[in-house]
């Protein structure tokens, strides 16, 4: 048995810490809208509309990740979520991600589409339901 089949044991840890700390970002986004927190280089201002939602999913989704609550479910709005905010708010400026500032959104719907896929792994709030 080689090293990364003796590390194929941890894979449920391994999940459960990819899906706490992609939960901690993301929730990190919804609070500095909402409250800004932290503090953003240009304020968000007065929420309305679209933005208000944004934070909402944000700070709910992630936190709904974060303690692994209706994980699968969860995870598929939100990837849903950030191919919408992708495409409304970030592909319109340019072409290229790494210049459109969307690298996040595509990075955070991939996270989630996995997370629908394989589950909260270890840690979560599903798995004692179960």
């Amino acid at each position: 048995m080689d090293m990364f089949d003796r590390l194929s044991t941890y894979r449920p840890q391994a999940l459960a810490v990819l899906r706490i700390m992609a939960a901690l970002l993301f929730i990190e986004h919804g609070t500095q809208k909402a409250f800004d927190f932290p503090a953003a280089a240009q304020p968000f201002g007065s929420l309305s509309g679209l933005m208000l939602v944004a934070a909402a999913l944000e700070i709910l989704g992630g936190l709904a990740i974060l303690v692994g609550f209706l994980t699968r479910p969860v995870a598929f709005v939100l990837s849903g979520f950030m191919a919408v905010a992708y495409f409304m708010a970030h592909a319109p400026q340019n072409f290229f991600p790494v210049n459109n500032h969307g690298d996040a959104a595509i990075l955070f719907c991939f996270v989630f589409l996995y997370l629908t896929a394989a589950g909260p792994g270890a840690w979560a709030l599903d798995t004692r339901r179960a």
